[in-house]
């Protein structure tokens, strides 16, 4: 067994999927589906770690396991509970740390260097990070009130807009044609089925592969300037004390990759640029936690 005496484990939780690693092999990347303590209860939670975590930790020794876990929805009320679940799962005495995914996606992209950083994948967040701390931006309110520019909410406009027929006929057909989708099914599973965030971020690889298309262009733009109108754009006042000011914003998430380009175009329309995109911050948290 791996002797756990200065090792770690490190957790990077969306909605939709988490990546843990060890610190003592930080090529062996474990996957299991998303921690999102607003989404799932303890009992759900609880399930995931000892079904699709513990039985690839076998080989570790775990009594002395320090767990660092950066998570969606893993607020100051919720983070406790997470904490509680970890400890009781996975068996450590050791330090358990639960912060939220912002955190990690800072300290992922710029170590201890301040930045602008952003996640884009189901959801979506932002915030300016000093190289120690959080200054908490705009709310991201969750895909039914915010996350603007998310796959959530690229899913949720690409559905409204094509029931509403504000997309032009010969995508309406694609779409039906491909996801083999109806109304009602959509309804149902938006509204009556658990996590309907991950299945409306379902529907944005549609928009991937017709980006090409200048209706899609025109409505990605239209999604990733909500994200700068509503989310960044009210941090200038802050970002304006700071010398020098920042105008690169640092994104992870699989949406911020996919659709690099179209955000790109979006942010030089509100004088900001796209620094450096993952599609996730796990290596720079690693080695955040190595050098600590």
């Amino acid at each position: 067994m791996i002797n756990p005496a200065n090792v770690a484990l490190i957790a990077d939780s969306g909605s939709t999927k988490t990546a843990w690693c060890l610190t003592s092999n930080p090529q062996n990347i474990i996957y299991t589906q998303g921690i999102n303590p607003y989404q799932q209860n303890e009992e759900d939670i609880c399930a995931i770690l000892q079904h699709e975590l513990m039985p690839k930790l076998s080989t570790v020794n775990c009594h002395w396991l320090s767990v660092y876990f950066y998570g969606a929805g893993c607020t100051p009320e919720k983070s406790p509970m997470v904490a509680s679940t970890l400890r009781q799962v996975i068996g450590t005495s050791g330090i358990i740390r639960v912060e939220s995914d912002m955190l990690g996606a800072a300290r992922g992209l710029c170590g201890r260097q301040p930045g602008i950083v952003a996640i884009l994948g189901t959801g979506s967040n932002s915030c300016y990070y000093d190289g120690r701390d959080l200054h908490p931006g705009i709310p991201a309110l969750g895909y039914i009130l915010g996350d603007e520019g998310s796959g959530a909410y690229i899913g949720k406009r690409l559905v409204g807009d094509i029931f509403k027929k504000q997309l032009p006929e010969d995508i309406c057909k694609l779409f039906f044609e491909e996801t083999h989708e109806t109304q009602a099914n959509i309804i149902q599973r938006v509204y009556r089925t658990p996590l309907p965030n991950r299945y409306l971020a379902s529907f944005s690889p549609f928009c991937s592969r017709h980006r090409g298309h200048p209706a899609i262009h025109a409505f990605l733009l239209d999604c990733f300037d909500q994200f700068f109108q509503r989310n960044i754009l009210p941090l200038k006042p802050k970002l304006s004390t700071l010398n020098p000011k920042p105008t690169t914003i640092h994104f992870v998430g699989s949406i911020a990759l996919y659709y690099k380009q179209e955000l790109s175009e979006a942010a030089a329309r509100y004088g900001f640029s796209v620094g450096t995109v993952l599609q996730s911050p796990l290596e720079g948290m690693l080695a955040y936690h190595q050098n600590t």
